[in-house]
């Protein structure tokens, strides 16, 4: 999208976690799934992605341009230089660009609705909602640690100044 200035408010925005990169999404879209293949696995470091398929021309970089990476002879994988987020897989010269939910402001809004690669499954998958849990700070109210202060981007469009907090110098 050449002038995201002359399109309607977008649907959904996003971008990685330090903030130097962000997104907006103009259309619902065509459909969300997880990816289990081997090459998405390394891709997030995880046990599979989840991606949310756009049309290329219902897309804009909002923020920064993203770096690259070439995974295969048929797709590129798009993320953040300075952080390293995974934001997006797309094949070259192709009219979509498959981002990764968990890039979005809002993934709630985003449940996927199907799986691919289901060759390569994790087999502990099946059984990962049966686990205990806790919530974030209950877990950390568990350990002797001082206050975290988060540096990452905000789930929301900023100022383009925005700064994230910095640390302050670790005692000697």
């Amino acid at each position: 999208m050449s002038n995201p200035s002359a399109q309607p408010a977008p649907r959904h925005t996003g971008g990685c976690q330090c903030g130097l990169l962000r997104f907006a999404v103009y259309t619902d879209p065509i459909k969300i799934g997880i990816c289990h293949c081997r090459m998405c696995q390394k891709a997030v470091a995880g046990p599979f992605a989840v991606l949310a398929e756009v049309p290329r021309q219902q897309f804009a970089w909002t923020r920064g341009a993203p770096a690259t990476f070439q995974s295969s002879t048929r797709a590129v994988r798009d993320f953040c230089a300075a952080c390293g987020t995974p934001l997006s897989y797309r094949h070259l010269g192709g009219p979509i660009i498959e981002l990764m939910t968990g890039a979005f402001d809002q993934p709630a809004r985003l449940p996927p609705t199907y799986a691919v690669g289901t060759e390569s499954m994790l087999g502990w998958l099946a059984d990962i909602a049966k686990l205990p849990g806790k919530t974030t700070a209950a877990n950390l109210a568990t350990q002797q640690t001082p206050a975290i202060v988060g540096f990452q981007h905000p789930d929301h469009d900023t100022d383009p100044n925005w700064q994230p907090p910095r640390p302050t110098p670790a005692d000697p």
